[in-house]
């Protein structure tokens, strides 16, 4: 009688791209290592790149303990629009001048963010009320209360200037809506804005130049993928499966 083939178990760090959703990469990679038992540690946005932990066979039941850990990102703010998803993928809403701001206005402008704050998350995003995804009554047209939320930004600096584009880097907690912060900046600085681009840099211990690409990965044997995977106990030390 043969033994079932036994079930891979691990992290596998992957460098998503812009054209698949956090689902579509855990799709891929449920069809290429042959089980169910895949899931993320914190999803990005369709737009987003960067750093994805995915979770594989019996590591996914400690993704509520990954999905807590601080974030980086760098990322980049488009000045003088509103969108109604807060980032280049939605709808311009709003169009205004930009002023000639330079780039230590900017920087005090966004120091005003740092430290503990609640943000209200947007309604273009999967938060559930009543069961229901925001997303869903976003596109209806309907604007839900929503619940301010806890986070902490840690880190926020400006890193290039050319108006009415700007780049920066972020260190923040888990759950933190960096696009909200794009949006609300902009209101601070009197424009509007937008987020133009978002790069995840880390998540915990982990950063995204231990990443191989979605297509690297699906291009490996399975033992190849077996022997990089990281163990748990790696990443959690104190968890037992």
């Amino acid at each position: 009688m043969l033994l079932p083939a036994k079930e891979m178990e691990g992290i596998v760090l992957v460098d998503k791209p812009g054209d698949h959703t956090s689902h579509d990469v855990v799709a891929r990679l449920r069809g290429k290592l042959r089980t169910k038992r895949v899931g993320h540690a914190g999803t990005l946005d369709p737009m987003a790149t960067g750093l994805l932990v995915i979770l594989v066979g019996k590591a996914t039941r400690v993704s509520q303990y990954l999905m807590g850990v601080d974030k980086e990102y760098e990322g980049s703010v488009e000045l003088g629009k509103t969108t109604d998803t807060q980032d280049a993928e939605g709808e311009v809403m709003e169009t205004r001048p930009v002023p000639p701001l330079t780039a230590a206005e900017i920087q005090k402008a966004m120091n005003a963010f740092l430290g503990d704050q609640y943000q209200t998350p947007p309604m273009y995003s999967a938060v559930k009320i009543d069961g229901v995804p925001l997303y869903r009554s976003a596109r209806k047209g309907q604007e839900v209360e929503r619940e301010p939320r806890f986070i902490r930004l840690m880190e926020w600096t400006l890193t290039g200037c050319a108006l009415p584009r700007f780049d920066f880097r972020l260190k923040c907690t888990k759950g933190t809506y960096v696009r909200t912060l794009a949006h609300d900046l902009g209101n601070r600085l009197g424009c509007g804005a937008h987020l133009a681009a978002l790069r995840r840099t880390g998540a915990g211990q982990f950063g995204v130049a231990q990443a191989l690409t979605l297509d690297q990965i699906i291009a490996l044997p399975l033992p190849e993928i077996e022997r990089r995977l990281i163990p748990v106990a790696a990443a959690v030390p104190s968890v037992a499966l």
